[in-house]
């Protein structure tokens, strides 16, 4: 069985969508779904239930961020594979019985990822995989991002990370490595959840016949003082908890006293003094966290 997992903020609608996919394309297997509404403002939860009474769902009194909505998701799940997919996405065919074949073809594979492609041009790619990260710059990019969809992803393989909108991992894996990391709150947490599948000897993989289709940034903004402020943030916690010696204190800097300052400056000069703000307060704000030694 598979157990879907999404997390609801303020998403009555986009999850109602994500849901209906599910029941009307999904027959290749059996399932469940499991809703966490994230504290959104109205009991999303209870609204979710009675549109949906097959649906299992939670409320939390308190945001827990990404991780830690998906966290409660997994203490629930009963599936043999746990497919955590955002809300603000939606299948159009099946394809979810591929997924799970992998982990038996590679049995050394703890997660697979499908094709996601942009919803709102739905010719187009958003992840065929990713490459390797590069140390310092702490830069890597997605395979086929923005690329029309003309036959040239179709080649399921190794990948380096996996893409959080989308993103199957097997029971037996999970039990090994653990759940996601909570320190995170948004952005960072899947990419340091696949280092960590890695180093304990899992494989991470791309199989794209299986596709869903994503509303990128439907929650946060594409370019919001939100994002931005997660963004900075978790490229420092990211480096901190996954790097060593002078690769560490390299990364950290160029991100601290090039890469912040840089943002900065622009959305200043962009006249978005928020963005600028949002900026500088991920730098603070990481500081903080390592006093109080919360990575």
């Amino acid at each position: 069985m598979v157990s879907f997992i999404t997390v609801d903020y303020n998403g009555f609608e986009a999850t109602c969508a994500l849901l209906r996919s599910i029941q009307e394309h999904i027959t290749s297997c059996q399932w469940e779904v499991i809703v966490v509404d994230n504290a959104s403002k109205a009991d999303e939860a209870a609204r979710i239930k009675e549109c949906f009474p097959w649906a299992v769902t939670i409320r939390s009194e308190k945001n827990l961020g990404f991780a830690g909505g998906n966290n409660l998701g997994i203490k629930e799940a009963k599936g043999d594979f746990l497919f955590f997919v955002n809300n603000d996405t939606e299948f159009m065919a099946d394809g979810v019985d591929c997924l799970c074949r992998v982990f038996s073809d590679f049995p050394d594979c703890g997660m697979v990822c499908p094709k996601v492609k942009f919803f709102n041009d739905k010719s187009l790619i958003q992840y065929a995989g990713y490459t390797p990260m590069k140390q310092v710059r702490m830069r890597n990019d997605m395979i086929g991002y923005g690329k029309t969809d003309d036959g040239s992803y179709e080649t399921p393989g190794v990948t380096s990370f996996p893409h959080g909108a989308a993103m199957m991992v097997s029971r037996k894996a999970l039990d090994n490595v653990g759940l996601m990391p909570e320190c995170y709150f948004l952005y960072y947490e899947e990419l340091d959840w696949g280092s960590h599948f890695i180093r304990n000897g899992w494989t991470i993989r791309y199989e794209p016949k299986c596709t869903i289709y994503h509303k990128d940034s439907l929650t946060t903004g594409a370019n919001s003082p939100l994002k931005t402020f997660y963004m900075y943030r978790g490229r420092q916690i990211f480096a901190y908890r996954n790097f060593k010696g002078l690769n560490r204190i390299c990364s950290i800097a160029f991100t601290r006293l090039f890469a912040v300052p840089k943002h900065a400056v622009s959305g200043l000069l962009h006249g978005k003094p928020a963005l600028a703000k949002a900026a500088v307060r991920a730098n603070v704000d990481f500081i903080r966290m390592c006093i109080r030694k919360e990575i």
